[in-house]
């Protein structure tokens, strides 16, 4: 049940940063800030959502959208490679 609530709400906020063709700083801290809220409603350890959302605002302000990715997909990107080498 919780997963399905988080799941939803991560699904909005790819579905607002769709139409996007460049991530602005404003749209990474818009989505950073309902991605946060989301985990913290799911009980996730706040050390841990802290650290992600600064890892994925570093790597994802001002990146290109990748040929025939959207920024939501890019978004999914850096949390994958947010454990790993980074944003490409």
């Amino acid at each position: 049940m919780a997963f399905d609530s988080l799941s939803e709400k991560l699904q909005n906020v790819f579905k607002n940063l769709r139409s996007k063709g460049r991530l602005t700083e404003d749209d990474v801290k818009t989505a950073l800030k309902e991605v946060k809220m989301a985990l913290l409603e799911a009980d996730v350890n706040f050390r841990v959502v802290k650290k992600f959302v600064k890892d994925v605002q570093e790597r994802a302000i001002g990146q290109d959208v990748m040929s025939g990715l959207n920024p939501a997909r890019k978004r999914t990107d850096c949390h994958y490679d947010g454990r790993s080498a980074g944003c490409r």
